[in-house]
């Protein structure tokens, strides 16, 4: 795990599946902060998409619970997948890794 900030970049697991050369910011989102829904009091983390596609505009706002947020890829279902978390931060100068 690691201390989520806003306007930290993280990457999605399944960037290892995509060709990034053809779309260099795919499953890459920009953190807007943590945020507790009001009926559940449950903790969940806000971010945005860096990249479009085809049903997805730039810039879609996503929320997902924070416990989610930070689980463990199931490497029985991407076994491939070398990125141990969901999400992981990415530095500004390695967006195409």
């Amino acid at each position: 795990m690691f201390d989520i900030k806003p306007n930290m970049i993280v990457k999605h697991f399944k960037r290892e599946m995509s060709d990034v050369s053809k779309n260099p910011m795919i499953y890459l989102y920009k953190i807007i902060g943590v945020g507790i829904n009001s009926e559940t009091n449950e903790k969940m983390v806000v971010y945005k998409s860096l990249y479009f596609s085809d049903d997805k505009p730039i810039g879609q706002i996503y929320c997902r619970p924070y416990d989610m947020f930070f689980s463990k890829v199931d490497k029985e279902k991407y076994p491939n997948i070398k990125q141990e978390y969901r999400f992981e931060p990415v530095e500004k100068t390695l967006y195409n890794n």
